[in-house]
């Protein structure tokens, strides 16, 4: 027997009498927390989600649809960007009216080659207002992972109020526990004993969050 096998033997055999979770042979777990905080519209929590994306200083940004493809050029050229890294499902008009060439993420891309990129520009898959958390699961729009942990300037667009949930517990029935799910509550921060901030440590130093509205969801009630 290996030192491994050894070790779960015994943790194993320290089990035997502990209950076991959901399913066959063990008690159920209580799912009665409460799910819904207060009582908002949906237009107060977009609002929330807004308020609370600056305190943890992303910039927040608005537009429609139509005005989109102009606000992103905008933002990139401010930025000064050159290249874009996007993911293979994102729509090919939300770059149409910037001037950046479009990088297409690859299997083979290495560290250093996403490290050179200016800018990435991803969907999300739900955003939380009462934490200002945006979720993205890897679908289409936001690409695989690393894409959002490398390059220094992250643009996330979020489909408001659809994508919008006031909780934590509201935000979990609508993900995929299998798929990999990275939490994003404002730039990449970190701080030393003394509490100096840093910012951009290990993730993007930039984050800018698009609020995109369109014109069947402007209904605030």
């Amino acid at each position: 027997m290996s030192s491994r096998d050894a070790v779960l033997a015994r943790v194993r055999q320290a089990l035997t009498d502990v209950p076991r979770g959901e399913g066959p042979g063990g008690p159920p777990v209580a799912r009665d927390y409460r799910r819904v905080h207060g009582s908002r519209t949906r237009a107060q929590t977009v609002e929330l989600l807004a308020e609370n994306l600056a305190d943890y200083r992303a910039i927040v940004h608005r537009t429609d649809a139509e005005g989109l493809p102009g606000l992103i050029g905008r933002l990139l050229a401010e930025r000064g960007a050159r290249t874009v890294l996007v993911p293979p499902g994102l729509e090919a008009s939300w770059t149409a009216g910037a001037d950046v060439t479009r990088v297409e993420d690859h299997v083979s891309s290495t560290p250093h080659e996403l490290d050179a990129v200016d800018s990435v520009l991803t969907g999300c898959a739900v955003a939380i207002a009462e934490t200002g958390t945006l979720v993205l699961d890897a679908g289409p729009d936001q690409g695989r992972r690393r894409i959002t942990l490398v390059p220094d300037h992250h643009l996330c667009v979020v489909r408001v109020p659809g994508q919008v949930v006031g909780s934590v517990p509201e935000a979990l029935p609508r993900l995929a526990p299998d798929r990999p799910l990275t939490w994003i509550s404002g730039p990449s921060a970190t701080s030393d004993i003394e509490l100096d901030r840093v910012e951009g440590v290990h993730g993007p130093r930039t984050l800018e969050v698009i609020l995109l509205t369109a014109e069947e969801e402007e209904e605030t009630g």
